[in-house]
This record gives structure tokens, C-alpha cells and sequence, in this order.
């Protein structure tokens, strides 16, 4: 089992914190109490709270743009595409709910470089999915439905599954993957041949 760092727990905990109060609700002296430490032994780990936010974010916006960039640049047609964007929010979800909820409702905190540079991910982010979307319906892969609704209904729920999953702790993660990517790219109205 891998020992985490001090500076590592306190991004976790503040994570957990800011999910269930809000960046802005939340203090260093908050985050120390919940650790069982002084709120002075924190600043010999990180310097801000400011730090530990952008840390959440930037390393999971990071996280989706590796994955999207190696999505994209595959060899896959549009509808694999679009399953393996599924597959990675999936993973990034499981993997840490805590930080999404930092990614998708604390992210305006972020202090001006930091921000300009995750609202740039993001919207690179969006496009690419916008592209794949757009390659589907031209190559007819996708059904010719509006492109922004199509991409909004897709996004919308994965960024926040977040907040449902955690609380589904009986759906096993390879059922959610299988599950999500029929009713995602195939709708619950069965096929009729």
C-alpha cells in the first residue's frame, strides 16, 4: 500500500471539505481541525488554500485533456471515441469524486493564471468532443441530431456523476461503463430490426 505525503493528504481532505461546504465556506483552520493538526503545521506543506484548489483542479482538468488528446488522436471511429470519453470520466470519477466537485463548481476561485489556464483546457476539451460528435453525424456513425444538444446531454451528465455515483455503491463499475455507454450513445428505446 502506498504511504501518501503529508502535502497529498491535506489536498484530500480539503477536497472532501470543499465538496461538502464549498471553496469559499471552507478555512485553513476548517482543514486543520479536520486533519486533528494545527492550522500552522498546514503552511509547512502548502502555502494557500489558493494552492491546494488549483492543485485539485488543474491536476484533474489535466487528467481529462491527456485522456481527450489521446482519445482523439486514435485510430477509432466517432462512436469508440465517444465510448472511451465515457470510460474516462468514468475512471476519473471513481477514482476522485472529492476533486470533481472542486473541478466543476469552485474552478471561478481560481486565482487569475491558474484559471485562465483551466477555462483554455476546458474549452479545448469541449471542442474536441464537439469534433468527434461532428466527424460521427458527417460520417453518419451519430444520428443527424443537433450537435450542442447532443454534446450538452453527454457533458451535463458526466460532469456530474460525481455527485450521483457515490452513492450508488452497489453499481459495480464495469455494469456503470456498459450501462452509461448504451444509454448514452443508444438511448432505453430497444432496436428494432
Amino acid at each position: 500500500m502506498k504511504i501518501e505525503n503529508r502535502r497529498d493528504e491535506i489536498i484530500k481532505s480539503a477536497a472532501i471539505l470543499f465538496k461538502e461546504r464549498g471553496y469559499s465556506a471552507v478555512t485553513m483552520r476548517d482543514l486543520a481541525k479536520a486533519m486533528g493538526i494545527k492550522a500552522a503545521s498546514l503552511y509547512n506543506h502548502i502555502q494557500s488554500k489558493q494552492e491546494i484548489l488549483a492543485s485539485i483542479i488543474i491536476k484533474l482538468a489535466e487528467k481529462f485533456t491527456t485522456g481527450m488528446d489521446t482519445i482523439v488522436n486514435s485510430n477509432k471511429n466517432a462512436i469508440e471515441k465517444l465510448e472511451r470519453i465515457i470510460e474516462l470520466h468514468i475512471d476519473v470519477t471513481l477514482s476522485n469524486a472529492d476533486g470533481l466537485a472542486s473541478l466543476n463548481n469552485d474552478w471561478m476561485h481560481l486565482e487569475e493564471k491558474n484559471l485562465q489556464y483551466f477555462e483554455k483546457m476546458r474549452v479545448d476539451y469541449e471542442e474536441k468532443f464537439r469534433s468527434i460528435v461532428r466527424e460521427g453525424v458527417a460520417k453518419k456513425e451519430i444520428n443527424s441530431y443537433n450537435i450542442e444538444i447532443m454534446v450538452f446531454s453527454m457533458l451535463s451528465t458526466l460532469r456530474t456523476l460525481y455527485l450521483w455515483y457515490p452513492k450508488k455503491d452497489e453499481i459495480d463499475a464495469e455494469i456503470l461503463k456498459r450501462d452509461m455507454i448504451s444509454v448514452l450513445l443508444k438511448g432505453i428505446i430497444p432496436n428494432k430490426h
